[in-house]
């Protein structure tokens, strides 16, 4: 039992929660089956024209992944006409949650929209939720969420001051990146998002929150402490602050240096854009 305990832990640490099947399938044995099958009775078997009809498959048992399907053309320009018709942020909100064109909604236990101040000055992107994020339905809670604290507090700030989101609003199974078509599927969601926030400042936390704000094409080592630009759909131009992601700080502790540097920049032209 201590070991099956150790086991499931291990699972949930790496992000395995979300069963695919309602029965455990022991592959083990299909495999032990197929190769007692294909040993040297296999001179003896019929040829194609005298093989007896095999019994058609057993079908999976139904699950939540059966609504799951390829996103096509129509459910991205789908995406961006209920994107376009939120006029407030509780309105995209629901637009999203009534949104099924991106597959990542049905293996995520919850929406994760946002968290802190829509009405703050600076907004704080990332890329996806992770698990402590997905359980409670609010980003960055974890233990990024916390080091991201310390480090709002660190220039004055805290979740009263600032706006916080994601480019994509579920996790991905097992904390997997997530594919070019599950990004452009949400991208007018945030998007949208941004535009109704309003900010006066971005802050793209990680490589994939950089690009996807600024269409760059550079990593996050050369992306950041240099401010860039993101275009709404308007036409509005806000400016960018991409730096390392908290994760990637709590694998590197000797890079918070220059995540430091970044936030003191951030801090110096927020004083200056609302001063």
């Amino acid at each position: 039992m201590t070991n099956l305990r150790e086991l499931l832990h291990f699972y949930a640490e790496a992000g395995v929660d979300t069963p695919l099947e309602d029965a455990p399938v022991d592959r083990f044995s299909q495999i032990e089956a197929k190769r007692v099958a294909a040993s040297p009775a296999q001179a003896a078997r019929p040829s194609q024209q005298q093989r007896p009809e095999q019994p058609a498959a057993s079908q999976p048992a139904p699950s939540i992944l059966s609504k799951a399907s390829v996103p096509d053309d129509a459910k991205i320009a789908m995406a961006r006409q209920m994107a376009s018709s939120a006029a407030t942020l509780e309105e995209l909100r629901e637009q999203l949650a009534a949104f099924d064109g991106c597959n990542l909604k049905f293996t995520a236990k919850n929406l994760v929209f946002a968290d802190g101040n829509p009405a703050a000055p600076i907004m704080f992107v990332g890329e996806a939720p992770g698990r402590e994020e997905d359980l409670e339905g609010v980003p960055f809670i974890g233990r990024s969420g916390q080091l991201l604290d310390r480090m709002f507090a660190a220039i004055g700030l805290d979740r009263t001051s600032v706006y916080i989101a994601n480019t994509i609003p579920w996790r991905p199974p097992g904390n997997r990146t997530p594919t070019p078509l599950e990004a452009e599927i949400c991208r007018p969601f945030f998007e949208r998002q941004i535009e109704l926030a309003n900010p006066r400042l971005l802050v793209a936390l990680g490589g994939p929150a950089a690009k996807a704000l600024t269409n760059a094409t550079e990593g996050i080592l050369r992306l950041r402490g240099n401010w860039k630009a993101h275009l709404t759909t308007s036409g509005i131009q806000i400016p960018v602050m991409p730096t390392l992601h908290p994760a990637y700080l709590l694998r590197n502790p000797a890079q918070k240096r220059f995540a430091w540097r970044d936030f003191v920049n951030v801090k110096i032209r927020l004083r200056a854009l609302t001063d």
